[in-house]
Parts: structure tokens; sequence; C-alpha cells
């Protein structure tokens, strides 16, 4: 099997989603090595490998390294440390996947046989974004082979950087998420929350609308608002607080159908912001395939490919009387809403993108940019304006290497 390298700035023990969902079907094809963000370690820097499903490592940098994430400060212990961590067989080119910008300088630890960037968030727009990333993800475009977009509105942004990209919008695990039309199968956490229950099941964070929840919260206490996920880069005294708003933390991908199968009303209560101008939410068709009504705030990505089954409100009072029509349809509505989710469900599945986009990259002919922009012999005069920008992007900056030497500079890769 030819090994699949992958930098992902989400952990694998984090929520379930788009990379879990790819790399556990295209693991039928390629060794996947899933190399995450460095954890703070005292000691000697250490690569922690270990298997968690077939073909598939995940490999834990730790570093004494106080930096976030694939930060300049921690690049030239990685560096180092993957090169010396025997991740790909001797002689062997292995595809290099990306789903951060900020591990490209990290490409020259290998020599691949192809380069893929999978854009499946605007990371940018997010909260605290390293000011790197523009001018990384710039000469990444122009170094990939590959770019998957994981919605139209990414791939409208990228296609015209990217000769060869492809939308790909997140899909759904239908076989998984019908579990929840047992309604008998409901969670137990959520037996002593009464009737109507309003779920939501995600990361909160800045993209979540906290006021919209408080409002509707407010408006109608006799409603049941349930919550499943991690609360990220949000005070936890942000959050609003009711008896009717319930928290339940975050909860493992086997546990999402049962909670499912107790709500009466899905929620997509995302904010209007930049963060969210190009999200393509995983959860609306896994709504759909639990066969329960949804609403949304009016995310592109819901409201143009999705705007005839889910309700789709702009305001407060919009939102709540949404929610209100669709706690009160009738039989007849409910099944022609049904059969309208059935019909999307049916079109689309993560082992149709995983098998679209194997194909893509059996197809694809290496451009070989990323050997040439990491040819440590090339000559500055031999570039072009753009090439140069690209070749900065890649280097490791001296003052960074000098910072990770002082911390530690032994390194070990350990299994």
């Amino acid at each position: 099997m030819p090994t699949l390298i992958v930098f992902c700035h989400l952990r694998w023990d984090f929520v379930f989603q788009r990379p879990q969902h790819l790399m556990t079907r295209l693991a039928e094809h390629y060794k996947i090595v899933l190399v995450e963000e460095p954890i703070f370690h005292e000691g000697q820097a250490h690569l922690q490998k270990r298997e968690v499903a077939p073909n598939i490592t995940v490999v834990q940098p730790h570093t004494a390294i106080h930096a976030p994430g694939f930060h300049d400060d921690q690049l030239p212990t990685l560096e180092t440390l993957l090169a010396e961590g025997d991740l790909v067989p001797e002689g062997e080119k292995p595809v290099v996947w990306f789903y951060t910008p900020m591990a490209l300088p990290l490409l020259k630890a290998f020599d691949p046989a192809l380069v893929i960037y999978d854009c499946m968030d605007e990371l940018a727009a997010f909260k605290n974004a390293p000011k790197q990333l523009l001018q990384r993800e710039s000469a990444l475009l122009n170094i990939a082979d590959l770019c998957f977009t994981g919605g139209p509105s990414l791939y409208e942004s990228k296609r015209e950087r990217h000769a060869n990209a492809h939308c790909f919008s997140s899909s759904v695990d239908a076989k998984h998420f019908q579990q929840a039309q047992n309604r008998d199968n409901s969670h137990p956490d959520q037996a002593h929350v009464a009737h109507p229950r309003l779920g939501f099941y995600g990361v909160i964070d800045e993209r979540f609308d906290t006021g919209l929840i408080k409002e509707v919260a407010a408006a109608r206490p006799d409603w049941q608002i349930v919550l499943v996920g991690p609360v990220v880069k949000i005070d936890p005294k942000d959050l609003p607080q009711a008896p009717n708003i319930h928290y339940m933390g975050q909860r493992n991908y086997d546990d999402l159908p049962k909670f499912l199968a107790g709500w009466d009303v899905c929620l997509l209560p995302f904010a209007l912001n930049e963060s969210t101008k190009f999200i393509s939410p995983t959860k609306v068709l896994e709504y759909m395939a639990a066969e329960l009504p949804s609403v949304s705030t009016p995310i592109t990505d819901v409201k143009v490919p999705y705007g005839d089954v889910v309700a789709i409100a702009d305001t407060p009072e919009k939102f709540i009387a949404a929610c209100e029509r669709m706690l009160n349809m009738t039989e007849e509505q409910q099944a022609a809403l049904k059969e309208r989710m059935r019909a999307i469900v049916a079109n689309t599945s993560w082992d149709k993108t995983a098998q679209k986009m194997h194909h893509l990259i059996q197809t694809t002919e290496p451009g070989n940019k990323a050997a040439r922009l990491l040819n440590p012999a090339l000559d500055s005069a031999d570039l072009d304006e753009v090439d140069a920008d690209n070749v900065d992007a890649l280097r490791i900056h001296p003052a960074a290497a000098s910072r990770a030497a002082g911390q530690d500079g032994r390194v070990q890769a350990a299994g």
C-alpha cells in the first residue's frame, strides 16, 4: 500500500468529522499516517504513535516548546522528528495531504509523489488564526497537485486559485444516523428533559450564535434546548444559562444518533460572521438521515442546496417561528418532508466521496512543483516572483530554528 501522510489541525479523538470519515475509508487503499499538532512535554522531544484503526497511525509530536499548533517555533524540531520517525518506507514517495497550510514547511521532510490540499474550512477567518496562514495557503495552492473543498462556497473561493480544484461537500454516514429513526432509542442522559426538545450537536465556538439560543430559550421556556458538544474558544461564563438549556458536553460518535432519537427539532444556530461565511455543516445531512426537521440561520451552504428541506431564518423572531412551524407540522407535511430528506441522503455518502477522491489521486499527474521549490540548490534567479513567495512560505526561519534548539535539541521517535 502507498503511504498517505496527513497533516491535520484537528485531533483524531476530537469531534468525529471530515478527516476521520475520509481517512477511515481511504485506509482501504493507503497506509495512513496522520500527523497531529504537537503537545507540550517537558523533556526529550519525541513522536508518539498509535494505531487508531486498520491502516491508520496517528502520530503525536511531543515537544518542550511553548507554542501552539504548527507554529514557526515548533517547525525545526518537528522537521527533525519527522525525518527520523520512520514514517515512510525507505525510497517511497508518499502522497502528502494537508488540512492546515501552517504545516506546509514540513513538506521538506518528505519527497512527495503528490501534494493535496483538502480545504475543509476557511481557517484564516477563525478566531486566533496565525498571521502566516494566508501566505502559506497561497503557497500550498500553488504547490498542490489537487485541491478539494468542503463545500460550494469554499469551491467558489478557491477554484480560480487552483486549476485542479474539486468540490466535495460534507457528506453523511446514512446507516449510522438512521439509527435515530428508532425514537425509543433516546440517550438516557436526556431522559429527565421534557418535550419538546430542540437539539444541536457540534463544536460550540465562535461560529455558534449564543445570543440566538438565549433569545429562543427566553421566548419559549416550555421548549427544552439540548446542546451536545465541546466548548472551544468561548469562556463558559459567556454561555447562555437557563432552566431549559441543557449542556451535555462532548460525546462520542456512537452516542449522537441516540441524542437525535430523542429530539423533536434539530438546530443549526450559526452566527453570521467571517468564520461561518464558507462553512458547510456536516450535521445538516446527519439530521436528514435521522428524518428530523431542522431550522438554520442563513448559512449559504445550507440555504442554497437545502432551503426547501431546512427552514431558514435570519432573525431570532423568525427562528422561533420556524421552530414553531416544524413542531406543529401535520402528518402529511411530515411525510412529504421525510420523502425529500430520503432523496437527498440517498444521493450522497462518505463512501462515494472517498472513492471519487481516490480516483483523482490515482489519475492526477504530479506537477512536481514541490520538488522544484524544495530543491536546496535552486538559484533565486531561476524563480519568478510568485515562486519566490512560495519558497519563503516553505522556509523555516533561522530565528525559529535557534529558539527551538534552545528549548531542547534532542529528538526521539517512540511507538
